[in-house]
Parts: structure tokens; C-alpha cells; sequence
């Protein structure tokens, strides 16, 4: 048997589970009662067929007295409305006069079958519960001898507005849940029952509580609303100590169940791939392949083992910081993605934090300040909102294995067997292994890499403490090429695959093949051959520091290690001999440079020293010509007490390779405004950057023009004693270069004076300024010690 009555009748009983025990709201207002006169026997929980309890002192079926005056507990008014035609409240309250300004009275929720129900006191029961017995119970307790609220009371008259109880005919037959088990029946409770306030009975009628959409798959939880509130509930309007924005999404999830489903499923996928794709994204841009996304990782295994087991809060702290870390992984990924795109190999945690400021720079000049800010900020708040949206994922995963914990487990295990038996079988889709470990390997790779650099730091100056010449005398330094004015000069990447790139190779060899013949018409010669680069793609002092040092600088570290102290370069050997002034031209160099010490160079052009009135082009400060001519100018064409050993830069050839100069009449160089309408007709950076052919082919142009600004230099301002050598320092970025391409780097020596070039006959370099394919192959740190020895110089460690 059943019966319906209000959310608010249920006596508070030391048996109740707390959860079940409705909060108490006292109002401060209300008077206290006056006289036990004044008390009142309740009214019956039920509307007939309740059994009383033995020794009741008022059958079931007598009226409700009802005083004029004395506190009646909200309980109290309850059951006497669910009994009496008509509503009884105070004269002077709200209640009594809503009847003439509404036109049917408030309905009260009526809840049948809902597990929940037994955690709001006086919810439908069955015949026979243990609720039953309690409500029954509730005639004999104290609470019943409750006096009546006071007349000018409102939290009174709300409570009876709102909870007045109107049957339902549709409502079934209710059957015990759960919930209604944890509320044993206690009739001779000692307890008065308190008076629910407005606050409690508003958030038992809620809508959004009674029947919104819970997660799929959700114990408990009900996919449809079993009942609306009606106007006496507080469906539309903002309960105090309720969340608006959460209520609104409740109200909309119980108007819309089948499309917040859908959304809740939506994003539980959306998250599963995210999390899926970070564990098995590949480092590098050949790696992206379909097969590679249909492998099983063992660490989304192992995570979801862990997190079925952990408790709640536990689970939550695990599942954000495993989210955060996956983040972290992903931004690293794509970094390698990057550095192996430009630089040839992957990012260094230790070491590449400084190339930052560089690629800014280096977008600066080739897109522009405001551009640059804007792409900044874009990459900034891109990682920000990647690490929140990975740790939000994963959470959603770890809540739906806690929710379905009993299938999270059967399926853990299928798949941790299914992973052991692809490993142990080697089972493959498309060449890719389906048990992947790519996460662990990554990071198992990155601590390896971190510590080798750690170790390396303090090896390497170990290792540039010791050096063959640093002992050597003056007077035995380079002898064989005393009284001779030496040019050594790095062309920007300047690489093998400018020679042998079937796009490029066409016009770069048809140049080098055009610029010999000048060279040996004005009776100069030549011999090339390879070396193979520190660096790859870019970080060009890098390859400056290795050939001169005769050192393997491969990383930043390296770099700072050995510019601090006073390892003999080149350079230095030429101003050791005493025989050279040594000079730098560095059109790259736009700021203070305090490396020209450790290069030994008595004095330095930068971009700033050079007289440049013309239009940068893109990185590049000034045109190669212009520089050549500019050192013509300020330096090489004035008289000198010794010869010079001058280290000159030409940078025309530096990507993005847009706009690209062009040779000029040199009688109108200048000052370089000439370059104004050759830098404003020219290609956009934009144009080329993202298209691999473009970059080649326009790459391809910006090595000629760098190779015939030189060889017109040397032609028309060298002589007998002029000997050049000239290299690159690098390879250009994979886009260009290819993502299989070695590091080897042209290098060439030209003289009019035989006897130069007869010192490194025994080299089996290539006549002429093109190496072919099979010359000889060294490593560019090997350079110095073999042209040292070459030419006179005597080892002394």
C-alpha cells in the first residue's frame, strides 16, 4: 500500500543514516512556544489503512484539533494539510491568502520507485516498510505535541505553500529501494522532529535533483525525469546556496535527456582520443602514419589499472597529474617535430632553452614585430590550453572506469593479455608493432639524453684543455703561407644537397662551373672537397666554432665551454704568428659579441659598422655584395703593415631565402640604396616558407647569387698573394635538404699561387670549386690541424 505525502514528514530518528537526515534550518525569527496548552495530537501519516501503534492516544481516523494559538512544526502543518480539505495556515500568513490569488493550489512532487527517495524523509513508501513504521511512529513522538507556528510567521506559511500534497493517479505502486533500507523504523523515538526551512524543502523539490540526466552509465541514476515539479517547487527560481549555472545545466539536462547523452558520450570519446593520440604520437613529421594510431600502449593499460583501485580523491589527484605529465609529453613531441625539421636532430632539455630568443629574432625580421607578438602569444596560450585539456581528459576517463568499475577491470585485463601476447608474437598492421611502448621509450630516451649532456659538460672541458698546437711558437705557426692576405669565408648553408639536389644541383653546378672558369681566365685555381658539419640547419656558430677550433661544438653547452677559455682557433694561430692583422666581417652580427677575443680578431665590422643605407632582406642585414664591397672599402683596399687574415660572413643565403638580391653594377653599390626596389619587387617569405619546392628552388638562387658575389670579388680586387678558402656551415633545414640528408658542407681552397694548393696535393681534393661525389669526406673539427700541419706548423701539446 502506498500513500503520498509531503517531503517533510519523516521524524529525524537516531536510526536515520545521516545522508537520509534532512539538514535542521533554524529561523531565528520564529517565537518560542508559550504554553504546553498550546500542543496538538498529529494528524495520521497515512490517508487510511496506516496502522497506529499500540497505545496510541488518537485513532487513525479522528479529526485534527486545531488550536488558535501556540508554534506548530513544519511537520506538523504537513500532515494536518494532507487530511483536511482544505489547507490550514495562520490567518496572517502568506499561505492563508494564496487561495484567492491562485487559482488551484500548489502540488506537491510525488516520487514513486526512485532510490533516492528513502534520503527524503516522507517519500512514497511501501506497505508494510520499515518507512511505514516510522512515519506511523512519528504520532507518538514529542514532535507531534509541537505547538503551531505563530501567525505572522512567513518561513511557516512557505513550508505549507510549498509542500502541500496533491496525489498522483499516474504514480505505481512504490517498491522498496536501497535507500529506504538504511531507514529502520524507530516509533518510540525520543527526537522531536524539527521544521524543514524553505531552503531544505526548495532543494527537495528540485527538478534537476529528482530526475536530471546523470552521466551514462552512472549507478543509480535515471536517464528520464519520473516527475516534474510543480509551481509550489523552486524549478524556476534561484535557490539560495545553489549554484545558477549549475541549475541551469541540471534544467537542461533533465528538458533535453537524449541530447545531453549524446554531449556526455561525445566528450568521453573526444577525451579518448586525445588521450590515445598523445600516447602513441610519433617525434618526428615521417613518423605519422595510420598504422602507427591503431597500436595498443601499455601505459593506457597500466594508468587504467591504477586508477580503477585508488579511492576517489586519490584518483582525481593521480588522473590530473598523469593528464599534466601527457601534456608535457605531447609539447616535447612536437618540439623534436620542430628542431628535427630545422636543426636535423631532436630537442635537447638541457641545452636549447636559449634558441627561443633566437627563433624569435629570426621571425621578427622575416614576418615582422606585430606578427611575431601575435604568433608568440597564439603558441603560449596553445600549450596552456593543451596541458589543461589533457589533464581534463584523463579525469573524465579515470570518473567513467570508477563508475563501471566491474567492465573497466574485465576489459584492463583483456587488453594487458592481448598487449603480452602482440609483444611476445611480434605482431604487426603495416610494419608498425601493434604493443606499443612508445611513451615509456620516450621518456626512457629523454632521461638518457639529459644525463649524456650532463656528463658531456664536464668531459668536454676536460677534453678542450688539450690542444697540439697551443705550445707551439710564434715563429713556427703557418710559415708556408707567410706575406699571403687570407680570406676564410662561411656562405650560409652552404650544403652538400646544393650540389646533388636534383632541384637545386641544376643552377648551383651550372654556377660553379661558370665561376671556375672566371677564377682560372684570371689564373686562379682551386680544390674542393667535403667536410661534414657540428650542426644542421641552422645554429651557424656552431660550424664557425668547429672548423676554427679544430673541437666537435655540437650543442650550446660546447659552445659556451669552449668561447670561455683560450683554445688556439685559426684565426687566433694567424695573430699568434705574428705575421697577420686579423679582422672580422660580420654583417650577421647585430649585437655585442664578445667571442671576437676568443676568435683572436683584432677588430670587427658588424652590421652596424659596415655603412648600410639599403632595405634588410628578410634575416639577412645586407646584400653579399654589398658586405664584399663595404670590406673592400673599409678594409682590404687600404694600406696595411702586414698582410690580413680577415674571417668574413656572407649571409644571403639564410633561410627563408625571400626576397633574394641581385647583382649590381659595383660602380653603384654604394651605400646600398640601390637594393630599394630589387628588396620591394622580390618574393614574400610567406610566399615560400610552407611550400618544399619554392623553398628549394629559391634556396638554389640565393647559393648562386652568394657564390658569384665572392668569386667577382676575388677576381676583380684579388691578386698573387690573395689565397680564399671558402665552406659552408651547414646544411639547410630538411624541407630543403631532405629528411635523409647527410651533413656534409662544400669546402674549397683558391690560389693563384701554385704552391699553395701543391701543400694539399696529398688531400685528394677535386680541381675546381665543385668536390665530386666520392672526394674525400672529413669531419669539419679535423680541418684545422690538418691545414696547420699542411702549411708549416709545428705541434707542441
Amino acid at each position: 500500500m502506498s500513500f503520498n505525502t509531503s517531503s517533510r514528514q519523516l521524524p529525524d530518528t537516531d536510526e536515520t543514516p545521516d545522508e537520509a537526515r534532512p539538514r535542521e534550518t533554524r529561523t531565528p525569527d520564529a517565537p518560542a512556544p508559550t504554553s504546553p496548552e498550546t500542543t496538538a495530537p498529529a494528524t495520521p501519516a497515512g490517508p487510511a489503512g496506516a496502522a497506529a501503534p499500540a497505545g496510541a492516544d488518537v485513532p487513525a481516523d479522528s479529526p485534527t484539533p486545531t488550536e488558535p494559538t501556540g508554534h506548530v512544526g513544519a511537520t506538523e502543518q504537513t500532515a494536518a494539510a494532507a487530511d483536511s480539505p482544505e489547507p490550514v495556515a495562520p490567518a496572517d500568513s502568506p499561505a492563508a491568502a494564496a487561495p484567492t490569488d491562485s487559482p488551484e493550489p500548489a502540488k506537491a512532487v510525488t516520487l514513486t520507485g526512485s532510490p533516492a527517495s528513502g534520503s527524503a524523509a516522507g517519500q512514497t513508501e511501501p506497505s508494510g516498510s520499515p518507512a511505514d513504521a516510522t512515519t506511523a511512529g512519528a504520532s507518538d513522538s514529542p514532535a507531534s505535541a509541537a505547538p503551531p507556528a505563530p501567525t505572522d510567521s512567513p518561513e511557516s506559511a512557505t513550508v505549507t505553500g510549498a509542500c502541500e500534497p496533491v496525489s498522483s493517479p499516474e504514480a505505481p505502486e512504490a517498491t522498496e529501494s536501497p535507500a529506504d533500507a538504511q531507514a529502520p523504523a524507530s516509533a518510540g523515538s525520543s527526537e522531536p522532529a524539527e521544521a524543514a526551512g524553505p531552503v531544505e524543502a526548495a532543494e527537495a523539490d528540485r527538478p534537476a535533483e529528482v530526475a536530471g540526466p546523470a552521466e551514462p552509465g552512472t549507478p543509480g541514476a535515471s536517464a528520464e525525469p519520473e516527475a516534474s515539479a510543480g509551481p509550489g517547487a523552486s524549478g524556476g527560481d534561484v535557490v539560495p546556496g545553489v549554484a545558477p549555472v549549475k541549475g541551469r545545466w541540471r534544467r537542461w539536462r533533465a528538458k533535453y535527456p537524449v541530447a545531453a547523452r549524446v554531449l556526455a558520450w561525445t566528450t568521453t570519446g573526444l577525451a579518448a582520443v586525445l588521450v590515445l593520440f598523445a600516447l602513441l604520437m610519433p617525434n618526428s613529421s615521417a613518423g605519422f602514419r595510420p598504422g602507427e594510431f591503431v597500436r595498443i600502449p601499455v601505459e593506457a593499460i597500466f594508468g587504467a589499472a591504477v586508477l580503477i583501485v585508488l579511492p576517489r580523491r586519490p584518483r582525481l589527484v593521480v588522473a590530473a597529474v598523469a593528464g599534466l605529465i601527457l601534456g608535457v609529453l605531447t609539447v616535447l613531441n612536437l618540439l623534436d617535430i620542430g628542431f628535427t625539421e630545422y636543426l636535423g636532430r631532436g630537442f635537447n632539455l638541457v641545452l636549447d632553452w636559449s634558441l627561443f630568443s633566437d627563433a624569435y629574432s629570426y621571425l621578427q625580421d622575416t614576418m615582422g614585430k606585430q606578427a611575431t607578438l601575435g604568433i608568440a602569444v597564439a603558441l603560449v596560450l596553445l600549450v596552456i590550453v593543451l596541458l589543461a585539456v589533457m589533464s581534463l581528459a584523463v579525469v573524465r576517463l579515470a570518473g567513467l572506469l570508477s563508475r563501471h568499475t566491474a567492465t573497466a577491470t574485465r576489459s584492463t585485463l583483456v587488453l594487458g593479455t592481448v598487449w603480452i601476447a602482440c609483444a611476445a608474437l611480434g605482431v604487426q598492421v603495416t610494419g608498425v608493432p601493434v604493443a606499443s611502448d612508445r611513451t615509456a621509450k620516450s621518456v626512457e630516451d629523454r632521461t638518457k639524453r639529459v644525463q649524456a649532456t650532463l656528463r658531456d659538460e664536464a668531459a668536454f672541458a676536460k677534453f678542450a684543455k688539450k690542444d697540439a698546437f697551443a705550445n707551439t711558437p710564434p715563429d713556427q705557426l703557418l710559415t708556408d703561407l707567410r706575406g699571403k692576405d687570407m680570406m676564410i669565408t662561411f656562405i650560409e648553408s652552404y650544403g652538400r644537397s646544393a650540389i646533388e639536389d636534383p632541384v637545386m644541383a641544376p643552377g648551383v653546378d651550372a654556377t660553379l662551373t661558370a665561376e671556375n672558369q672566371k677564377l682560372v681566365k684570371a689564373g686562379f685555381a682551386a680544390k674542393s672537397g667535403w667536410l661534414t658539419s657540428a650542426t644542421y640547419g641552422g645554429s651557424s656558430w656552431l660550424g664557425h666554432s668547429t672548423f676554427l677550433s679544430g673541437l666537435w661544438i655540437s650543442n650550446q653547452q660546447r659552445y659556451r665551454t669552449v668561447t670561455a677559455g683560450d683554445h688556439l682557433t685559426l684565426t687566433k694561430a694567424f695573430k699568434k704568428s705574428g705575421g697577420w692583422d686579423t679582422v672580422g666581417v660580420m654583417p650577421g652580427v647585430q649585437k655585442a659579441w664578445p667571442e671576437s677575443k676568443f676568435y683572436g680578431l683584432d677588430k670587427v665590422y658588424d652590421s652596424h659598422k659596415l655603412g648600410y643605407k639599403g632595405p634588410k632582406f628578410s634575416w639577412s642585414t645586407m646584400p653579399d655584395q654589398y658586405a664584399l664591397t663595404a670590406f673592400e672599402r673599409l678594409v682590404h683596399g687600404k694600406k696595411h703593415d702586414k698582410p690580413l687574415m680577415s674571417e668574413i660572413i656572407l649571409t644571403s643565403s639564410h633561410q627563408p631565402w625571400a626576397p633574394i638580391p641581385e647583382l649590381v653594377p659595383q660602380d653603384q653599390v654604394g651605400d646600398g640604396s640601390i637594393y630599394d626596389s630589387i628588396e620591394k619587387a622580390g618574393k614574400k617569405p610567406a610566399d615560400i616558407i610552407t611550400d618544399s619546392t619554392k623553398s628549394k628552388q629559391e634556396y638554389g638562387k640565393s647559393v648562386q647569387y652568394s657564390v658569384s658575389s665572392l668569386i667577382n670579388y676575388l677576381v676583380k680586387y684579388g691578386d698573387k698573394n690573395t689565397v680564399l678558402i671558402f665552406l659552408g656551415d651547414h646544411q639547410p633545414i630538411a624541407r630543403v635538404s631532405g629528411n635523409h640528408a647527410s651533413r656534409d658542407v662544400p669546402v674549397s681552397i683558391v690560389a693563384k699561387d701554385p704552391k699553395v694548393l701543391d701543400k694539399i696535393a696529398d688531400w685528394g681534393w677535386t680541381d675546381g670549386l665543385q668536390p665530386e661525389h666520392n672526394a674525400p669526406v672529413w669531419k669539419m673539427s679535423s680541418f684545422r690541424d690538418r691545414f696547420m700541419t699542411a702549411y708549416g706548423s709545428t705541434p707542441a701539446p
